[in-house]
């Protein structure tokens, strides 16, 4: 497989010196689509759009690199992705397929270092400070990376290394896909200069125009400010933004991170405005995050519940549990009364959604000894688990599931 490396100095230093620490940053590229190359090998080379049904207000989850060139991406309503790219081929998300895929790549990369910081479903940050004795340097540890990856679970990866989390990050993104970029200890300014300011991290499209109109289109051009001259027209984010131009972030790889939400939304085809339609795919909801909870041993201490009216206003709510949980019924039930507290019947909804917060590890879960219901429930879940491990998620499903309406949008 080809590989495009950049800046390909292999780093040195004195041996006196204290050691440099080096980053990596692992993005998996068009990880959904590439999922469905593998689980599909006639449609490899195609424009492939992962998400939501078109005619029912679905958005793009995933989109393979021949449909970004057609301009489709991540987010963009799939009824526009189908008229940019009409011969694609579109495809309902498996997202227990791609959690299982990427609980896997995260095995790999712990197997290089355990100083690993999952970002999402599929992009880490990894320390590799030290491992040159084990794996030989920064750019070799990489290699072996994206060699595995592709190896072990045929799935295609971009990387960028360099001494900062943030340049690293960058650096991963201009080699995007399949790309292998090193920046040199002490080129940092220099390899950020020619690129666009969205590309720094907290740069959005208002701060961006704010930045233009200063006649900051680079952040070569951001770097020749005074600092204080940005922090007069931007406040504290001047700050951040003086030492993002020059590659500085002395933010460390966090191996103890853990998600701080899960959930899972869904926009109706039409407004929807029925008590029982609306209870029934807040159930369907609940029981996919409750689900994924338990695939990820954790269990959440908060249930949010969302609401979008046709004129896109949105109310979210959220509740505190008396003992975490990982159960479907437990987490249905707290997003109920939540609906019940904040719909008036009748009301018409664009999308609902339920999620999940203050996430603990399972060994914190303690059953209550004399709760025997509860104890039944969670062998009960355990069992459904294992049924869909085997024969797929939608092998067994509650009977008041079976008449469904909307489709689900996004989980993250």
């Amino acid at each position: 497989m080809e590989q495009h490396v950049k800046h390909h100095s292999t780093p040195t230093q004195p041996a006196d010196t204290p050691t440099r620490r080096w980053i990596v940053h692992v993005d998996l590229d068009a990880f959904f689509a590439s999922v469905e190359e593998i689980l599909n090998p006639a449609l490899r080379g195609k424009a492939i759009i992962v998400g939501g049904d078109p005619s029912q207000r679905g958005v793009v989850s995933s989109a393979s690199y021949p449909a970004r060139a057609c301009g489709v991406h991540s987010a963009m309503p799939m009824a526009q992705a189908v008229r940019l790219c009409p011969q694609a081929v579109v495809i309902t998300p498996r997202h227990h397929e791609y959690g299982r895929r990427s609980r896997a790549v995260m095995a790999i990369l712990r197997e290089i270092t355990p100083a690993v910081e999952p970002l999402s479903i599929d992009e880490a940050f990894l320390d590799v400070t030290g491992c040159e004795r084990l794996w030989g340097p920064p750019l070799e540890v990489a290699r072996r990376i994206q060699r595995r990856i592709l190896e072990e679970q045929g799935l295609p990866c971009s990387l960028g290394i360099a001494t900062t989390k943030l340049v690293a990050k960058i650096a991963c993104d201009t080699g995007k896909p399949r790309g292998l970029v090193l920046v040199p200890a002490g080129q940092e300014a220099t390899f950020l200069a020619p690129l666009p300011i969205e590309r720094i991290w907290g740069v959005g499209r208002v701060t961006a125009e704010r930045l233009r109109s200063l006649g900051i289109e680079t952040i070569g051009d951001l770097a020749g400010w005074p600092e204080e001259d940005l922090e007069r027209a931007f406040g504290d984010a001047g700050r951040h933004l003086y030492r993002a131009a020059r590659g500085i972030d002395e933010s460390r790889v966090e191996t103890g991170r853990e998600r701080r939400s899960i959930s899972q939304e869904r926009t109706f085809g039409r407004d929807e405005g029925d008590r029982r339609t609306l209870e029934r795919t807040l159930l369907g909801m609940a029981e996919n995050v409750a689900a994924r909870l338990r695939q990820q041993g954790l269990v959440a201490e908060t249930v949010r519940l969302k609401l979008r009216t046709p004129a896109f206003v949105t109310h979210t709510r959220q509740v505190s549990l008396a003992q975490p949980t990982d159960q479907g019924q437990v987490i249905y039930a707290a997003a109920l009364q939540l609906l019940h507290e904040n719909w008036r019947q009748g009301q018409q909804l664009r999308l609902l959604g339920v999620g999940v917060s203050g996430l603990l590890d399972h060994s914190g879960y303690q059953l209550s000894l004399f709760d025997r219901s509860d104890q039944r429930r969670t062998r009960l879940n355990r069992a459904v688990d294992a049924i869909r491990d085997r024969y797929g998620h939608d092998a067994i499903t509650r009977a008041s599931l079976l008449r469904r309406t909307g489709r689900e949008e996004e989980g993250d």
